[in-house]
């Protein structure tokens, strides 16, 4: 058996975000995922490769903005973060959502902005980004890797932001790095860079919910009513 299918020591790195919106946002052909965000990442994992010894599961995402335009989100998130915690297998990494006014173009039609737009055609809207999920999932992955904590990195994400730290773990350290992809097509700067590559299935997702009520040592909480 090749090494690659047998890895040894595995570290997984889930970009939250691209995971979040790759498998769950309203995608007509994965509308039916969407009662699969009650997500145990520690068991779905243990699927992806389950012949290594997991290390470590590090999640990246930004706290939702309390003033988001469905409150309530804020709320859903950090419920979902307290299940995570009780897995004491997943480590959090919180970035930050910077949220602006910004001008833009008005368009006509979809993806077609107005020919010669005039300030009239402007519109000043609110834009929210997220910041530093990517670069902290980077730093934590070469950090890793430079410290000699995993032979395989998993990296959970389609995010091209992430092609030259990847390339470096395998270049210059000489680690094989998988990407597991919550998309079906892989974004073109990530093609070519990793060991292998998987999409994730619907059965990974499936197979890996966390029970509907869950117990910490603050009580017991359940799966948000919007999540069911």
């Amino acid at each position: 058996m090749s090494q690659e299918a047998s890895p040894q020591r595995v570290a997984y790195y889930v970009d939250g975000f691209n995971l979040y919106h790759g498998c769950f946002a309203n995608l007509s052909s994965r509308e039916s995922w969407r009662k699969f965000r009650w997500l145990d990442l520690n068991t779905m994992c243990s699927r992806i490769y389950p012949n290594g010894t997991t290390v470590g599961i590090r999640y990246f995402t930004a706290t939702v903005d309390k003033n988001a335009e469905d409150p309530q989100s804020f709320i859903r998130q950090q419920t979902y973060l307290r299940a995570l915690r009780t897995t004491k297998t997943v480590t959090i990494h919180l970035g930050r959502f910077s949220t602006y006014a910004k001008l833009r173009m008005v368009a006509e039609s979809e993806n077609r902005p107005v020919i010669a737009a005039t300030p009239e055609q402007y519109a000043l809207v609110i834009e929210s980004r997220e910041k530093g999920s990517d670069v902290n999932l980077a730093s934590h992955l070469l950090l890793d890797g430079f410290e000699d904590t995993y032979d395989l990195a998993v990296v959970i994400t389609n995010d091209s932001d992430l092609a030259t730290p990847i390339r470096m773990i395998r270049e210059n350290l000489g680690k094989r790095v998988a990407i597991v992809n919550p998309r079906k097509r892989t974004a073109i700067d990530l093609k070519g860079i990793a060991n292998s590559y998987k999409v994730i299935r619907r059965s990974w997702l499936e197979n890996a919910q966390f029970p509907m009520t869950l117990t910490d040592e603050n009580g017991d909480f359940t799966k948000p009513a919007h999540w069911q």
